[in-house]
């Protein structure tokens, strides 16, 4: 009886443990793939803006260029982070 109570209790548990491991698995891929398309967007919207503004024009205005720096300095720092975390291998 104790034993078929152990072995009840321990299928259980192990049972559980798969399907949290599962669905850990699940999530980590999904928040990847987010990661991955974020990244991916983050380095379109620098590209864009430097082919907007080839000429500097945007960034010559003083209004309209003090904005325009602000919005490429904070793609830049996307860009840096994205790049220390390449390089970490994470």
């Amino acid at each position: 009886m104790v034993l078929e109570i152990l072995l009840g209790v321990s299928t259980t548990t192990i049972g559980m443990g798969g399907y949290i491991i599962w669905n850990l698995v699940k999530k980590t891929e999904m928040l990847e793939t987010w990661v991955e398309k974020f990244t991916e967007r983050v380095h379109t919207v620098h590209e864009d803006l430097d082919r907007i503004d080839y000429m500097g024009a945007f960034e010559a205005d003083d209004e309209v260029g003090t904005v325009f720096e602000e919005i490429k300095a904070t793609i830049n720092e996307l860009n840096e982070f994205r790049g220390k975390e390449l390089e970490d291998g994470t």
